[in-house]
């Protein structure tokens, strides 16, 4: 259950110990947290909420990340997104994204980077 007060994240990847180990994080940090592990469930879920933040792999099993972004900026243009991958991409030829992060993510530095650009949209913990 959503609390609507609290900051709303998806964080989109098909790695279970990714899913499992940021859902904790962002949840522990005051977060409202929904995981999806393919591109099909991301969109389910973005039909039915509006998200502050969108973490997406580049490399889904049924789709590319990027191919969410439309959706995202149709149904919530606010949402940050902050695409993250394990392969070498060229961040500067992905047109909409906020950040780009490689992996392996160190949460300090992620947490740090979302905390940053909510303050500037004006959403806060």
């Amino acid at each position: 259950m959503f609390i609507p007060s609290k900051p709303s994240i998806l964080i989109i990847d098909d790695d279970t110990a990714i899913l499992r180990a940021f859902m904790r994080i962002f949840q522990k940090k005051g977060y409202n947290v929904a995981i999806a592990a393919k591109g099909a469930e991301a969109i389910e879920k973005l039909n039915c909420l509006c998200f502050d933040v969108a973490l997406i792999d580049f490399c889904l099993p049924d789709m590319e990340g990027t191919k969410l972004f439309s959706l995202i900026e149709h149904n919530s243009p606010r949402t940050l997104k902050i695409m993250w991958s394990g392969k070498i991409v060229a961040p500067e030829r992905i047109s909409g994204i906020d950040t780009f992060l490689g992996k392996p993510i160190q949460p300090e530095k992620l947490l740090s980077i979302i905390d940053s650009k909510l303050k500037n949209r004006d959403i806060e913990l």
